[in-house]
């Protein structure tokens, strides 16, 4: 699917779907928050409606997993309380594919918001997916991403995802390209205070999260690292809630 958008493999994708149960694949969002005035406002898009998953929503970037992001080498790893959280949950998650969730959510950023995530300095990229982080002299850094929710999609549904939900200070922007991301995958970026992102045209689970982030961000306005993050999914056909 060389030269594709995602556009396109995403009707691919979907007349490819059978009957049978999906298996959840690996995914990340990062919730992006500035402070302005007293408000916190997050960054948000809206996905094309031409898209088979979540047509017209607005939603975090973010997007699947690519297990060889592991492999890029970083400004600074993960903290070792949010290394735990990624690994914590149902199903085996090593600490290789915590560090690929965790790098796709920042890749994922810049392909969609075009928002570099990390340090000033010299990075040689492996693969074309980070060459811009190379260009624009920017190492990727994991070090102030937090854990903020862990939701995996309900069977029946067009796409299954395993998502989880990161987030990251508008600080630890290193570069904004003014055009935005080289993708087509997101209409429109705004920053919307928390509050009024919550009365969008957003999935639920979208909403859940936010409500989530607002609880914990009255506790801890610094998202501290280690703190609780809500890990939901369904369990003989019932939606469990479970802390991580």
């Amino acid at each position: 699917m060389e030269g594709m958008t995602k556009a396109e493999v995403d009707r691919i994708e979907a007349k490819a779907l059978g009957p049978g149960p999906l298996r959840p694949r690996d995914a990340a969002t990062l919730i992006l928050l500035n402070r302005r005035g007293g408000d916190l406002h997050v960054l948000m898009g809206r996905r094309h409606m031409r898209h088979a998953f979540m047509p017209g929503k607005f939603v975090f970037p973010g997007g699947r997993t690519d297990p060889a992001d592991s492999r890029v080498v970083v400004a600074s790893g993960l903290h070792p309380h949010e290394e735990a959280k990624l690994m914590a949950g149902a199903g085996r998650t090593s600490l290789a594919r915590a560090r690929a969730i965790a790098l796709s959510a920042i890749r994922e950023t810049y392909e969609e918001a075009g928002m570099l995530i990390g340090e000033k300095g010299p990075f040689a990229a492996g693969k074309a997916e980070w060459q811009a982080f190379a260009d624009h002299g920017v190492r990727p850094a994991l070090a102030g991403l937090r854990l903020i929710a862990r939701a995996i999609t309900p069977p029946g549904r067009v796409r299954r995802f395993d998502t989880r939900f990161l987030s990251a200070w508008r600080g630890d922007v290193a570069v904004e390209l003014p055009g935005g991301g080289p993708t087509n995958e997101l209409e429109e970026l705004v920053w919307l205070p928390i509050a009024q992102a919550k009365r969008v045209d957003i999935p639920e689970i979208t909403r859940t999260v936010l409500g989530e982030l607002e609880k914990r961000l009255a506790c801890d306005p610094g998202l501290n690292p280690g703190g609780p993050a809500p890990f939901y999914r369904m369990v003989r056909k019932r939606f469990v809630r479970e802390m991580l």
